[in-house]
This record gives structure tokens, C-alpha cells and sequence, in this order.
């Protein structure tokens, strides 16, 4: 199994984020103002350029999929034990 690379990673989720601002007839400037960044922003962003995690939760409660990242957090959290730190 090959692992999956971080650049890889990064451009699915650019195409991912490119896809539904189409889907919801959207311009990069027009998704930029609805999450309050710039265009350069949504542009690196689908460019899978290095986006800040702030910007990734962005664009994720923009399109509906914030919830489903937490779902996923969450479900790690829960189905794994890790010693405390303390």
C-alpha cells in the first residue's frame, strides 16, 4: 500500500473546496467575501498551496462539511486510548 503524501492530501481537498464553490455558482471572490479572506486565499487554497487550518475550517462551515470534519475528529478521539500526559 502506498502512503498517502500530504501533497496529495492538499490537492484533493483544493479540488474538493473548487468543486463546491462551482456547484453553488460561486467566484473565487464572491467565496473569498462570504468566509472574510482574500481571493489569493481561495486560490492557493484550490491550488492545494499551503493553507492555514483556519482557512481550511473556513471553507469547510462554508460548504456544509464542518460538522463532518468534527464527526471524524471526534470518532479518533473516541476509538482511541492515548496515556495521559499528566
Amino acid at each position: 500500500m502506498t502512503p498517502i503524501s500530504i501533497k496529495d492530501i492538499k490537492l484533493e481537498i483544493g479540488e474538493l473546496i473548487r468543486l463546491r464553490r462551482k456547484q453553488q455558482h460561486l467566484s473565487q471572490e464572491e467565496l473569498a467575501e462570504k468566509m472574510g479572506v482574500s481571493r489569493m486565499t481561495i486560490q492557493k487554497l484550490e491550488a492545494g498551496k499551503n493553507a492555514t487550518v483556519d482557512t481550511l475550517l473556513k471553507a469547510l462551515r462554508q460548504f456544509d462539511l464542518l460538522e463532518h470534519f468534527k464527526e471524524m475528529v471526534d470518532n479518533q478521539k473516541n476509538s482511541q486510548s492515548y496515556p495521559s500526559l499528566y
